[in-house]
């Protein structure tokens, strides 16, 4: 029997080799708006590539003109039907001290969307692969690095994913696959508009193995103030200093509320990208991630566009630990 006290789970602040992006291209729902989309991609990869790699994955060569000769931007030629490596991206592991890449099924949030393409894409990219016949989106779960996850009900139990497990069944299969001590289910809090049935990346992550901070809302008028307000009270009972996150007005694009979140950060070598969306609670956020992060540069990158597909910052990347093997 394999000894699962040799695997880890890394948290994202832990030493990376690159992040992943997959641009958008006209065959994706971005087709429609594709030149407002791509400057914002080439923002996060042009900023990625000054800390580290950054592989790009790619369709059509028009969109990645301004980005082929920067240093530290690996291009890939693939096939995909979306953006959104987070959760069609490799799951990464420790395992008796050799980095792992796991591979699980991604079926489009609950057979959603076509995602036949984007399940294909990290066999095709990785070394030392091994491939999980089980759904598991990589913004369904966050790492505190020492054995510890948090995930929500909401998703991990939505009837699509994986309908022949139980939640005992799941959390046992997590621990199991990903070396953990704990699974941390949170029962509470959605944002509108967020078609992965309320990712944790969405709502609740470590910033350090002591952390937690949470998207909270502190309008009574808001759809979401009652949730979020008892996903804050829930949240408030674990054993971790718990940090707010300010709240961000109502954002639309042709009348639909989209899911802006600042819990959508992404952790890279020496900096922390934050998602900012032109509010008047961004320079508040940003000043909150300075201090969470004393030793890291605190980026705002602008996901006012990202979120007219109901996914922000960390949504549409995906980092690998240090030792992980391109083919």
């Amino acid at each position: 029997m394999e000894n699962l006290s040799n695997k880890r789970l890394p948290a994202e602040w832990e030493a990376q080799e690159f992040v992943q992006l997959m641009f958008p291209h006209s065959n994706s729902d971005w087709g429609q708006y594709l030149d407002e989309m791509i400057p914002v991609f080439e923002q996060i990869a042009i900023n990625i590539a000054k800390y580290q790699p950054c592989i790009v994955c790619y369709m059509e060569d028009d969109t990645i003109k301004n980005i082929k000769n920067i240093d530290n931007i690996l291009l890939k030629k693939v096939e995909s039907n979306d953006t959104w490596c987070r959760d069609f991206g490799g799951i990464t592991i420790e395992n008796n001290g050799k980095i792992e890449v796991l591979d699980y099924i991604f079926n489009g949030w609950g057979n959603k969307f076509d995602a036949s393409k984007d399940n294909l894409l990290t066999k095709q990219l990785f070394q030392d692969v091994k491939s999980y016949d089980f759904v598991l989106e990589g913004g369904s779960i966050d790492s505190n690095g020492n054995g510890v996850i948090l995930t929500t009900t909401n998703c991990l139990l939505e009837e699509n994913r994986n309908p022949s497990f139980t939640k005992d069944e799941i959390t046992q299969r997590l621990k199991d696959d990903l070396g953990l001590s704990e699974v941390i289910w949170i029962e509470n809090g959605f944002l509108e508009g967020d078609d992965t049935d309320s990712h944790i990346d969405m709502l609740v992550r470590f910033t350090d193995a002591n952390t937690i901070v949470y998207q909270s809302c502190d309008d009574k008028d808001d759809i979401h103030y009652e949730a979020l307000k008892a996903m804050e009270d829930e949240i408030k009972k674990l054993p971790f200093k718990c940090v707010a996150l300010p709240w961000i007005s109502a954002k639309y694009y042709d009348d639909e509320r989209l899911p802006a979140s600042y819990a959508n950060f992404l952790v890279i070598n020496g900096a922390v990208l934050v998602p900012i969306y032109n509010d008047k609670s961004d320079k508040k956020a940003l000043d909150l991630f300075t201090e969470l992060f004393p030793n890291r540069d605190i980026i705002g990158i602008d996901c006012s566009k990202i979120i007219r597909q109901h996914g922000s910052l960390h949504c549409c990347t995906m980092q690998y630990p240090k030792g992980t093997r391109l083919k």
